[in-house]
């Protein structure tokens, strides 16, 4: 797999009928390689080991409904009190971070209302801060790691 724009973080594969597949800490399974969970491994290892989110608040790819919608996330970080902290949208490297991706997770956050929202195609890492008085968000230079 490509190299990204993370520190080098260890993780579990496993081959399986000429397919290989990673550990996710989070589910708790291995999942099949692809670029996308190359990325979302990695920013799952950046959220607990760089800003010290504990395992216990991180949820991955899970179902959310929007105008009828299914979608689905890639990562929310929790608050203690269950109220959404951040999400985070991840991309193959391959994909560009566009306006669309933004309004992707802007959508997703319509539903959720995470305070930050952090897009990642594993190369560029881009943070934001949510405005909701004035329904915009201010892009950020990091994301805050988390407090106790």
């Amino acid at each position: 797999m490509q190299n990204l724009n993370f520190h080098t973080y260890k993780f579990r594969f496993k081959n399986s009928e000429n397919k290989v597949s990673i550990f996710d800490p989070v589910r708790k399974k291995f999942i099949i390689l692809q670029p996308e969970e190359w990325v979302r491994q990695h920013c799952i290892q950046f959220l607990i080991q760089e800003k010290g989110y504990p395992k216990s608040l991180i949820n991955v790819e899970k179902e959310i409904i929007i105008n009828t919608l299914k979608k689905r996330y890639d990562i929310v970080v929790y608050n203690p009190d269950g109220s959404i902290h951040l999400i985070v949208e991840c991309k193959a490297p391959k994909i560009n971070v566009n306006q669309k991706t933004f309004d992707q997770i802007a959508r997703y956050n319509l539903e959720l209302n995470a305070t930050f929202l952090m897009v990642t195609n594993g190369l560029n890492h881009y943070y934001c801060q949510m405005d909701f008085e004035n329904e915009c968000y201010q892009f950020l230079k990091e994301i805050p790691e988390y407090k106790k």
